[in-house]
This record gives C-alpha cells, structure tokens and sequence, in this order.
C-alpha cells in the first residue's frame, strides 16, 4: 500500500469525524490516488493534479469538482510532508449558481390540481405526487429528505417529520402546519388502504408499494409543468423541484420584513429549519427577490440615516 494511501483513509476519517460524508468525493479521490501511483509520484504537485482533473471524457464542471477535491487533499497532505503542493484557488471554475424560480401560489396551486387529476383514477399515484409536491412547497424540504422519509419518521399526532442523516449529516426536527398535517394524514391512510399490507418502511411509495425513486417524480414534474406552461413543451430546463425550497424560504423572509420582524433573528431560525451549514447559505435567498432586495435595501437606509 503506498503512503497515499494511508494519508487519503486518514484524510476521510478526519473530515467524516466532523460530519461531513464525502461519499462521491472518496471515489474520485481514490481514482486521484490509483493515478498517482500508476505514474509512480509519490507527493502531488500542480501540474499532476491539473492533469488527472481534465482526463476526459469528463466535461468542466466535472473538472471543477475533481480539482477541488484534490485541493482539499492536499491541504491535508501538506501538513503530513510538506513536498506536497497546495493546489491554487479558481484554476478551473464551477458554472455559475442556477438563477432560482420562484413560484407564484397560483401556479402552487395549478400544479397540486394537477397531480391530483394524473390517471387512473384509481391509483395511489395522483394521491402520491398532490401530498409530495405540496409538502415540497409547504417545509422547503429537500427532495432526497422527503424520499427518504420513514413512517417513523412523520410523526401525524404531534405534527413533527424528523429529518435523519441529512446532507450535512444533521438531523433535525419540520413542525408541520395543522393543515399540513392533515394532508399527510389523509395520505397515509389512503396509501395504507391501497397497500395492504405495507411492503416498504418509505412514507411515500410508488404504486406496489416500493420505494418511490427520484428520477420517477422528475419525469411526472417535467410532464405537469409542461402540460401548465411552466416550461416549453420540449423543454429541459426551467423550474426545479428544487426551486420550492427557494420558494419557501423567500417567502418566510419576505412575511417577515412585512411584519415587521427582526430579520436578524429571523434569518439564524430559517437557516437551522432548513437545515442549511451556515447562515450564509441562507442570506444568498436575499438576491433571489426583487421585493427582499428592497427591504434590505430600505432597512440599511434607515440604518445609515440614523448613524451619526
């Protein structure tokens, strides 16, 4: 075994002790590790870690991601032998963050009318996508969160979804609006009627009663939002399943300047109901909406009026 590999276990269980999981980062980098030692090398430099990051057939966004792992590596291996180079900032650039759709409540509503006319009329499946979609707008949850929810996870009497093992490695609790509630419970109790009995732990199933799989309610989200205008009939891109958690939180914020709130206060409590890393992550919602740039923009001007 070379000493690369020693210092990359050594690498993972370091970050992993602080939560972070790293999983598609631990099999690129022991592909960064076989090529090392494919060449021989025994410390990484600049212009072996540019090369193994732009091996095709990968395109650049993939570059990106590989150079940056790398990076993160060898920051640790530098500290173990110092004839290992640290990899420079911004050589090859992610793209640019995609711009947020944000929903108007009308086409919220448009979409759940939808899902709840998909055929046949006697699935579980229009039952299935209406109570998804709507939970997407209501918690701005994380899709992954919601198909990976348990039955023991949703907790109906109290009105409380725990959130398991999440994209950070957190676990954390979504109280759930009382109508919120009753729409998650009307949906259990016709998925348990439909599928007698359970052959799955997941809240939500697919038609046997099987996990329901993303790339499932991808393809009926891209079908309904064609079929409402939301995107062209051909069209891959435009509105995400993500973009409902962008929703959410900019409404939070924007009903929040509207009362009046401390959005100081307000914004740390959004960031850990979302489950964000760090605030920051959550002040970028701020640039989402022209209405919350104008409060901002109208707060910081009573601030510096008032400044001596």
């Amino acid at each position: 075994m070379s000493a690369l590999v020693g210092y990359l276990q050594d690498y993972l269980a370091a970050r992993r002790a602080l939560g972070v999981k790293l999983v598609g980062a631990e099999l690129r980098l022991r592909r960064f590790v076989e090529f090392m030692d494919r060449r021989g090398a025994t410390r990484v430099t600049y212009p072996l870690a540019l090369e193994w990051a732009m091996r095709p057939p990968a395109t650049h966004p993939t570059w990106a991601l590989r150079f940056t792992d790398v990076r993160g590596f060898t920051r640790y291996l530098h500290t173990r032998d110092s004839r290992n180079e640290l990899m420079p900032w911004r050589v090859l650039a992610f793209p640019h963050r995609a711009k947020p759709y944000i929903y108007t409540q009308a086409e919220i509503t448009r979409l759940l009318e939808a899902a709840l006319a998909l055929p046949p009329v006697t699935a579980l499946r229009r039952f299935t996508y209406h109570t998804l979609f709507g939970l997407l707008a209501a918690t701005g949850m994380r899709i992954g969160e919601i198909l990976t929810l348990k039955r023991s996870d949703v907790d109906l009497g109290q009105g409380i979804i725990t959130i398991r093992e999440t994209k950070f490695g957190k676990t954390r609790l979504v109280p759930l609006h009382r109508t919120t509630r009753g729409a998650l419970t009307r949906y259990a109790e016709r998925r348990d009627a439909h599928i007698r009995p359970p052959r799955s732990d997941y809240f939500f199933v697919a038609e046997r009663g099987g996990r329901l799989l993303h790339a499932f309610v991808w393809r009926v989200f891209i079908l309904l939002s064609r079929q409402l205008g939301l995107r062209a009939k051909t069209a891959h891109r435009g509105p995400r399943l993500h973009d409902f958690r962008h929703r959410f939180a900019v409404q939070t914020l924007v009903n929040g300047y509207r009362a009046g709130e401390s959005v100081e206060h307000l914004l740390p409590a959004l960031s850990t109901y979302l489950g964000h890393a760090c605030v920051r992550d959550t002040y970028w919602y701020l640039s989402a909406c022209p209405e919350l740039m104008g409060h901002a923009v109208r707060r910081l001007e009573r601030h510096l009026g008032a400044t001596p």
